[in-house]
């Protein structure tokens, strides 16, 4: 029997997902000033509300392109309020490449797109496996 598990696809299905305002507007000026390319972080949560997101990470060394955002997830600091990642496209388009779809897979629970034009109404919440959730803002 296996101590360690992986998380069944309904078991983060309950979970009432929320981001704080100033934290998105962050992630949208952050994804502006570095349009034509990509940018990319990782999402943390609230310790007390465990399920709020607060605050975005740029991890050192992560690489921007026009069509990639490379995390140096070695540089991760140990931290378990990190819940997920964040990334932008250049584009209108706000689901994930089949390359976004890995990188839910391997780390985290929530994940957010932001698209151009970069505003409240241009970004997408998914689950690790892909599926659009709600994200509420606060």
């Amino acid at each position: 029997m296996s101590v360690f598990r992986r998380k069944k696809e309904n078991d983060y299905a309950s979970i009432e997902w929320k981001i704080k305002k100033k934290c998105l507007d962050l992630i949208f000026e952050c994804a502006k000033s570095n349009f034509p390319n990509e940018f990319g972080g990782l999402l943390r949560v609230d310790s007390l509300s465990k399920h709020t997101i607060i605050e975005v990470i740029i991890l050192p060394g992560t690489i921007s392109g026009d069509s990639h955002a490379i995390f140096k997830l070695h540089m991760l600091p140990i931290d378990f309020s990190i819940v997920g990642t964040v990334h932008s496209h250049p584009t209108p388009n706000t689901r994930p490449s089949k390359a976004d779809l890995a990188l839910f897979n391997k780390y985290g629970k929530v994940h957010i797109i932001a698209a151009n034009p970069f505003n409240e109404s241009s970004w997408n919440a998914y689950d690790y496996l892909g599926n659009e959730i709600e994200v509420a803002i606060v």
